[in-house]
């Protein structure tokens, strides 16, 4: 096995960001809905004018100097080159930490969380840093074969860390690095020290049909993503290569794929760009659209609708949950503990949503380090 792991740059040329300007000032716009809300999508005026922004003020290179502030590898595992960010700690005795985002995120989320977790005010509290770019995402490799589920992703990661020098390490993740993160528990548990999680997917019980006023809030909020919130999913799981034809030709409809999500799933009040503004969401955006990614990501749906256990593996190892009351699922903590059998941490915040290390960094941080300070 070829063990080599090389530093990384993030390099689009200048080429791309022309195209991409070009692509934007040409878009052909579809006519308005005949509603003023987001209950039909996007609202047309608030795409154009995150696209015009991104054509005409939007500094890629700028941006894409923010990501390569952060010291990156790649390396070829299982025939698949993944890239991750690597911030080693300065401090003596720090815990590796595997941070894994999800769809529509990119390593770039958690860009505001990497300092304080590699360099906090206690070095006990300390963590050397992976954010390794998902299967089919970002800069890693897009699989030419299936298979790139949720628990090969995880033996990668663990084969990942012990090639920069680890055995033992924590791990964190929500959206579909939530299931990474949870294989890494259920399948490494003799490396990973815990599991922390920023969203859980699970149900009542079969045959539970009373719930208290905690459990029909969730059940609420499951009925609703079930009904209004999921066909992105259902598409994604069955034709993401039909989807993929248009959202890489077009940067516009890239864009609105991504943006009617952050409002969907942040706390923000109905206003993403406003709350995190328009670059850091356009930051993530141009992670897609640079790395032509919008296919082979939502391909990781097909491939765990084909292998739905690996969503709710058996988790024994130590585990904590930060649960914000935006997030897609909000499930009780004792729903939570028929697949995570050993929760040592759980905190349900007042605000936040599913992009937690970008809503709600300090937050986020301080539940990592609080959950992992006793696992050390």
């Amino acid at each position: 096995m070829d063990d080599v792991v090389s530093p990384f740059t993030v390099d689009v040329p200048a080429a791309a960001v022309a195209d991409l300007r070009r692509r934007l000032r040409d878009t052909r716009w579809p006519d308005p809905p005949t509603v003023d809300d987001w209950s039909q999508g996007v609202p047309p005026a608030v795409l154009q004018e995150v696209c015009r922004y991104w054509a005409d003020e939007y500094d890629w290179p700028a941006r894409q100097g923010r990501i390569n502030a952060f010291p990156q590898v790649v390396t070829e595992i299982d025939g698949l080159r993944v890239h991750a960010l690597h911030v080693r700690s300065p401090h003596d005795g720090a815990l590796p930490l595997v941070l894994t985002h999800g769809w529509p995120g990119s390593v770039v989320e958690f860009l505001e969380v990497v300092g304080p977790l590699t360099d906090p005010e206690d070095p006990r509290d300390a963590f050397s840093v992976v954010v390794p770019s998902l299967p089919g995402y970002g800069w890693s490799g897009r699989p030419s074969a299936p298979g790139w589920g949720p628990a090969r992703t995880a033996d990668a990661w663990a084969e990942l860390v012990r090639r920069l020098g680890y055995e033992r390490f924590g791990a964190q993740g929500g959206d579909i690095g939530s299931f990474v993160s949870a294989n890494l528990g259920a399948r490494h548990p003799d490396r990973v020290v815990g599991v922390h999680l920023n969203m859980v997917v699970t149900a009542p019980p079969e045959g539970q049909t009373e719930f208290d006023e905690r459990e029909q809030r969730a059940l609420d909020r499951l009925r609703a993503f079930r009904d209004d919130g999921s066909a992105y999913s259902h598409q994604h799981r069955t034709r993401p290569q039909t989807l993929g034809y248009g959202l890489t030709d077009s940067p516009a409809g890239q864009c609105a794929w991504i943006l009617e999500k952050f409002h969907a799933w942040t706390d923000t009040g109905g206003d993403p760009v406003g709350a995190l503004g328009v670059d850091r969401l356009l930051d993530d955006v141009s992670v897609y659209w640079f790395t032509g990614t919008a296919t082979s990501s939502a391909r990781m749906y097909w491939e765990m609708a084909r292998a739905p256990e690996e969503r709710t593996p058996r988790v024994d190892v130590p585990t904590g949950v930060s649960m914000f009351p935006g997030e897609i699922f909000v499930p009780p903590r004792a729903w939570a503990q028929r697949q995570l059998t050993d929760v040592r941490f759980w905190r349900e915040h007042d605000s936040g949503g599913h992009f937690a290390a970008m809503e709600r960094p300090a937050q986020l941080v301080a539940d990592v380090r609080e959950f992992f300070r006793p696992l050390r």
